[in-house]
Formats: structure tokens, sequence, C-alpha cells
């Protein structure tokens, strides 16, 4: 009964393309910013070498420091950018910058905080020292 019901139903009809519209994919690139002034002021870090150990460690297409057309890393004073036309993740950013900071002894002092939709920050960690506790006695 179930077959016949549904060879009864007819698909809709398909409708024709509209002519003389080209329908063009745009294509979906991602922008991210690193900032990293406030390291560099204190000249605990160096972007250059930040720059060139992203583009080493960047993967695309399962391979490390494969980076061609699709991802590109710059520096921009203070800051890093890193453009990417095919999908890529600001998560792996963090990623990435938080195992730089560890192979530099830096993690300690730095942390890598999102301070909006598109970009990262390195700051401090906020440390206060209690005084009152030192040893009085």
């Amino acid at each position: 009964f179930l077959v016949h019901l549904r060879s009864a139903m007819a698909p809709p009809p398909k409708k024709a393309p509209v002519k003389g519209k080209v329908v063009t994919k745009k294509k979906a690139t991602a922008k991210f910013n690193i900032d990293c002034t406030t390291a560099e002021t204190d000249s605990i870090l160096d972007v250059a070498d930040f720059e060139k150990y992203l583009k080493e460690r960047i993967k695309v297409d399962g391979k490390a420091g494969n980076l061609g057309d699709k991802v590109a890393v710059s520096k921009d004073k203070g800051k890093i950018v890193v453009t990417a036309e095919s999908a890529f993740s600001k998560r792996y950013l963090k990623y990435l910058s938080k195992k730089y900071l560890k192979k530099h002894q830096m993690r300690d002092f730095l942390r890598v905080v999102s301070t909006n939709k598109a970009t990262y920050e390195l700051k401090y960690y906020n440390i206060q020292e209690n005084d009152d506790d030192a040893g009085d006695d």
C-alpha cells in the first residue's frame, strides 16, 4: 500500500534556472589578529620570531609549513595578522600561541585572551602580592 502511495505522488516540478544571472561563490576569508604589543614593548617577545614560528607550524591540508595561497601570515608593528581563504579555526591560533609561549618559557607570565571575535591578545597574568602575610614574627 505505501509503495503504491509513494509512486502516485509526483515530485514537485523543478524550476528552470534564471538565464542571464551568473552566480559566483564568494570565498570565505577569515582574518585573525594576535596582538603582542604589551609583550613586545617590554622586550619579552620577538614578534618576527613568533611570525616565523606560525608560518612553520600552521597546518594546511595536514602538512605543516604548507601555507601556499590559502593562508597568509604577516606582521604589522606589534600585531600578527593571519588571513585564510579556506576553513580556519581561531582556536587553532590560540593553541599555537600557547605552544610558542611554553617553548620559550613565557607561559608562566603571559596568557592568550580573546578580546573580540577576530582578535587574541597576549596579556600578563594579574598577580597581586599580599605584604600583610609576610613573616612579621
